[in-house]
């Protein structure tokens, strides 16, 4: 858990798979529940569009129904990322030790004899705030468009994280986490639209599988597939701060 939560906090906003910036493709802003139900198609031939809350017919905080579209849209691009680095951070720690120390006073990474979640509660309360307020820049960047992009509930195109341009001018160089190294500048729209439906697609199966670890661990037999792997957890891994900080005790 340790690790993934750190890579999420370094690339929020990157995607392997994410389209390019295109005002006229494909996959730009899908504003009308039509278009929701179009890729829903393309995403899942079979079940195609399942929206049983009717969460796409909404209006969230007065914003109409096109702004509520692009939040869902945006939304669950983010979920989804996030979950695959989850996914594949729970992986790791749960069969590799880093080698180098955990904090600058000497102390190692906690052993893979424990599970993610428990490796998480071993991290010092002063690096998982470091981890915290890396992960709040760069959401209040994404929230701001990087003061160059419009607000994702007004028009921009789904999923797309905004340039560190005013950092590489005025501050350090670093790269965008959308499309770092331009890979995208020339795929054609078909492969973008291809890419961003794979995106989708992994998301949505990354959420299930990372949830799945987090049952198998917290409530035994709960996912029988896991059970010969899954390592025993007594807290709550939906209180990252647990023992520490918490708004619910």
């Amino acid at each position: 858990m340790k690790l993934s939560l750190i890579l999420a906090s370094l690339f929020a906003g990157a995607s392997a798979f994410a389209p390019a910036s295109d005002s006229s493709s494909k996959s730009a802003l899908s504003a009308t529940k039509a278009d929701l139900e179009a890729i829903a198609a393309k995403a899942n031939p079979t079940l195609k569009f399942y929206d049983p809350l009717n969460l796409a017919d909404k209006d969230f905080w007065g914003f109409g129904n096109e702004a509520t579209i692009g939040f869902l849209r945006h939304s669950e691009i983010k979920h989804g990322r996030i979950a695959m680095f989850a996914f594949v951070g729970y992986c790791v720690q749960s069969n590799f030790v880093l080698p180098w120390p955990q904090t600058l006073a000497g102390a190692a990474h906690p052993a893979v004899s424990l599970g993610p979640e428990a490796q998480w509660d071993a991290v010092p309360v002063g690096a998982k705030w470091q981890i915290f307020a890396v992960i709040s820049a760069l959401e209040l960047w994404d929230e701001c468009g990087g003061g160059s992009l419009p607000h994702y509930m007004k028009g921009r195109q789904p999923g797309k994280y905004p340039s560190f341009q005013p950092f590489r001018d005025s501050v350090h160089p670093v790269l965008d986490l959308y499309d770092p190294f331009g890979f995208n500048k020339n795929m054609s729209p078909e492969t973008k639209e291809r890419r961003l439906i794979s995106e989708l697609n992994n998301g949505r199966l990354a959420q299930i599988g990372i949830f799945g670890f987090l049952c198998a661990d917290t409530v035994p037999g709960s996912v029988p597939v896991l059970a010969p792997i899954a390592k025993a957890y007594a807290g709550n891994p939906m209180i990252p701060f647990e023992g520490q900080f918490s708004y619910f005790h």
